[in-house]
């Protein structure tokens, strides 16, 4: 973790909770008859009301296709989209609004480096690194492009703890190394990688790298030009936005040496049944209408995460982290997947002789709303030597109350079952 981040987390928290809550309606739902507490947010986030009445905006008043027209409802929807680009840019501090391609989310995005570039670049032989913490859609996308091209992927191991095992990262590289594929933060076990040191070390050896920020960007702060990342990976789901938007940022000289992902309209600059020349980035990697209220709701949810600061909000959920973390360590019976030292606020354990899909079914009927299974991160519950978790995820809004709610809800089950 950088020294930006433990400065961050170390300092006191000081957002207003109850008032952040009072912009997410749905928080005031009643699971049979008792408040939801919505701990499943590694999955995906809430959405503020401020991003709902900005899609309302735009389906009311701005809808249209976007580029290739004149006519004013066309120019306001493009203006709103490529503003929100703008707003990413900004968010994640990109150097310039072209490294800024949308896709339906990380794995799209994931998927379109494989296909532009490790596809173009990857051969028989060649190697990619990947941890054993990676997400399913980290990893299946770069077996099938060694299953086509006969690359060979290379894995960095974790510790008891769940922290990637750094004394062998550097000797896993030699001259066929093309790429490193790597999560800032664990989905299942909520580690934070040291992804800067790998970045640099991984640049020592000429390699670029690609980061799955999908559980960073939404709680902590990311800046790509410190990270020096090649690619970076994030979803807006999980991010107070709407499903079926995310963001690619790419190194734009990697961008512009790369191949498009999906052909159709508007990735091209002209088009014969002779050639087709692409257009400039980022649009060649945008064929089609895209999801432009997506695009533009997920532009408010990061101007709505940003006026309350992401310094503010990682280190909220850092204390809810180190207040869930002790209450569960007194549950007897309970054991923690996951303990590194550097960790975002996420929990996932298991319980004696009870499957986690169990325990959330009986959560479930206390309103709590936790996450159970492999959290497709199946090589993760390998090495752990478990099937499945239950996995408590927090965000910003969720409170100590909820907490306690949490741990009072896990005595129950341990009561049914005793």
């Amino acid at each position: 973790m950088n020294a930006r981040l433990n400065a961050v987390i170390a300092a006191p928290t000081d957002l207003d909770v109850e008032r952040v809550r009072a912009d997410f309606p749905i928080l005031q739902t009643m699971v049979d008859g008792k408040p939801l507490v919505y701990l499943d947010n590694a999955a995906s986030s809430q959405m503020p009301q401020p991003v709902m009445d900005r899609l309302a905006r735009y389906q009311s008043t701005e809808h249209a296709n976007i580029h290739r027209a004149v006519h004013t409802l066309s120019e306001r929807a493009t203006a709103a989209y490529e503003a929100a680009r703008v707003t990413l840019q900004r968010f994640i501090n990109a150097p310039d609004e072209r490294e800024v391609i949308f896709t339906s989310g990380t794995t799209e995005a994931i998927n379109l480096v494989m296909h532009g570039y490790g596809r173009k670049f990857i051969k028989a032989g060649d190697e990619i690194i990947l941890t054993t913490l990676e997400h399913h859609s980290n990893i299946v996308p770069w077996q099938m492009l060694a299953e086509e091209t006969g690359a060979i992927i290379r894995v960095l191991p974790i510790n008891d703890a769940g922290e990637l095992c750094m004394d062998q990262f550097e000797p896993l590289f030699n001259a066929r190394t093309r790429l490193v594929g790597v999560s800032h933060v664990s989905n299942a076990l909520g580690s934070i990688n040291p992804v800067k040191q790998m970045i640099a070390l991984a640049h020592s050896h000429g390699v670029p790298v690609l980061v799955d920020g999908a559980q960073a960007v939404p709680h902590l702060p990311v800046d790509v030009q410190d990270l020096d990342c090649d690619f970076y990976a994030f979803s807006g789901h999980k991010l107070c936005g709407p499903t079926g938007i995310g963001v690619l940022y790419g190194k734009a000289a990697l961008l512009e040496k790369m191949q498009p992902f999906k052909g159709g309209g508007d990735m091209i600059l002209s088009v014969s049944f002779e050639k087709t020349v692409y257009n400039t980035i980022p649009h060649k990697f945008e064929a089609g209408t895209p999801p432009i209220a997506a695009a533009i709701g997920l532009g408010a949810a990061v101007d709505y995460l940003s006026s309350l600061g992401m310094d503010a909000i990682a280190r909220h959920e850092h204390a809810l982290l180190q207040y869930a973390t002790g209450l569960l360590g007194e549950l007897p019976g309970l054991r923690l997947i996951g303990t590194a030292r550097h960790k975002a606020a996420v929990l996932s354990f298991t319980l004696d002789g009870i499957h986690p899909h169990d325990v959330g079914t009986l959560l479930n009927q206390d309103g709590i709303a936790v996450r159970t299974g492999h959290h497709c991160a199946q090589p993760v519950m390998t090495r752990f030597k478990v099937p499945a978790t239950t996995r408590a995820s927090f965000a910003f809004y969720n409170s100590m109350a909820e907490v306690d709610a949490l741990i009072a809800g896990i005595r129950s089950v341990r009561q049914v079952f005793a």
